[in-house]
């Protein structure tokens, strides 16, 4: 099926634009968690896909990943995506239901991710998009990489004294989206550092649901890191 299929209203299932080195994975797993029906379309970001005209048609802020509901409404920002489908499928295994006691440490929980830690993540990622000159580029990573270094620290305390999980001992979307930027970053190091991701990575890791999507997140991290190398002024534009 091709990529820029019109969409009809009434559709009946979710349309998911995604592709590698996309934040996609986060969504495709709650739709799979949730048993949920969807259809995934590719988007080449690596050859500009995603500034195309026919994509920014779909969403203007040329963002991956976008999802297209059943009635049709585009939606886009990764956790606005997940706790949408968390909590219209009311997947509470995932999200606390609005009337649960502990839904207000999830929303605490991954707002932080969201603002504090995928932020710089970008910035880490991108550090062309945030930079006039290229030789600041090298500069804007290690700052990023120090500012999420540092918040992870805050939140290793919280882990060790609460945890095992953002919630205790309920695991929940949270977790995985922590443990999908822990992948991006040197996890190895950032394990031996802070024994308490550690353990939540391990945690994650080892639920079945949710290893293939760390393990080829991984994959997509070794290979970009290898080519920023080799592109240090930008990989993706």
């Amino acid at each position: 099926m091709r990529l820029y299929r019109s969409i009809a209203k009434g559709d009946p299932m979710y349309i998911l634009y995604g592709g590698d080195f996309t934040r996609a994975p986060l969504v495709q797993w709650v739709l799979e968690e949730g048993k949920i029906e969807y259809e995934l379309r590719k988007v080449d970001i690596m050859n500009g896909e995603h500034r195309s005209e026919r994509f920014l048609a779909i969403n203007p802020a040329g963002l991956v990943p976008v999802l297209i509901t059943p009635e049709g409404n585009v939606l886009y920002e990764v956790a606005a995506l997940m706790l949408y489908l968390a909590d219209r499928h009311q997947i509470s295994d995932l999200a606390p239901l609005s009337t649960d006691p502990d839904r207000g440490l999830f929303l605490s929980a991954v707002f932080h991710i969201a603002a504090d830690i995928q932020s710089e993540m970008k910035r880490f990622h991108f550090p062309h998009r945030f930079s006039l000159r290229s030789e600041d580029n090298a500069g804007i990573q290690e700052l990023a990489k120090s500012l999420v270094l540092s918040r992870l620290d805050v939140l290793n305390t919280r882990l060790s004294q609460t945890g095992p999980y953002a919630l205790g001992n309920r695991f929940s979307l949270a977790d995985f989206y922590l443990c999908f930027w822990i992948a991006y970053l040197d996890r190895k190091a950032v394990c031996q550092h802070f024994s308490a991701i550690a353990t939540l990575y391990d945690l994650v890791r080892s639920r079945a649901s949710a290893a293939s999507y760390l393990e080829e997140t991984e994959r997509m991290a070794n290979t970009y890191a290898t080519m920023m190398k080799k592109q240090p002024d930008g990989v993706i534009t």
